[in-house]
């Protein structure tokens, strides 16, 4: 099995890419997902969110606004990760066990490189756009001001140096059929190292 980091920063079309490869048949496991799952209605993060960062959860699950409050101490990020990080993980192994026949799958993580989840997986893949397309499409987002957009960009490693790490780049500038292409030419390439070919 191949395991692959797919990354990128916000309004770079990762969650598209990832979509590609899930209609391509590989397995995908969005790592944003399971913390929405887990964090939702009934989560099993609910109770020890609420006991570390009371006033933070309600019936529909955690209160994002309200928890964001807290994050702005490091101290605070560093023990809501000590609840969730450990979680995700069990759901990651699951996933794995899932498909543990499938040649290749595709771990969606959005911090993949600053939480050092490359070293997890065999091929880092980033998906890129230039800088005046990411901010066209997130600034197009409900809700989205220059200010939030800058805030996210300055807790994301600078795309160039994704780019820079990454085994693969897929860029989302052109068409969605051109980045389906590269999608599945890079699982052809995967497969083909998978056969020995």
């Amino acid at each position: 099995m191949i395991t692959i980091g797919l990354t990128g920063s916000i309004g770079m079309g990762k969650s598209t890419v990832a979509a590609m490869f899930a209609d391509l048949g590989v397995p995908v496991f969005d790592a944003d997902a399971a913390v929405r799952r887990l964090q939702g209605a009934d989560g099993v993060l609910l109770a020890p969110i609420e006991a570390a960062f009371p006033g933070t959860t309600g019936p529909q699950g955690v209160d994002r606004a309200a928890l964001s409050q807290v994050l702005h101490d490091p101290a605070a990020l560093k023990r809501l990760e000590a609840i969730v990080h450990p979680a995700v993980g069990e759901e990651r192994a699951q996933f794995l066990h899932d498909h543990a026949t499938a040649p290749i799958v595709v771990f969606d993580v959005p911090l993949l490189f600053e939480t050092g989840g490359n070293d997890r997986v065999d091929v880092t893949v980033v998906v890129s756009a230039p800088a005046a397309v990411q901010r066209q499409r997130v600034l197009a987002r409900d809700g989205m001001t220059p200010a939030k957009f800058d805030a996210i960009l300055g807790r994301q490693m600078p795309d160039a140096e994704k780019r820079a790490r990454a085994d693969h780049v897929v860029d989302t500038a052109a068409s969605l059929d051109e980045t389906r292409a590269q999608v599945s030419a890079l699982i052809e390439g995967l497969s083909a190292q998978l056969g020995g070919g």
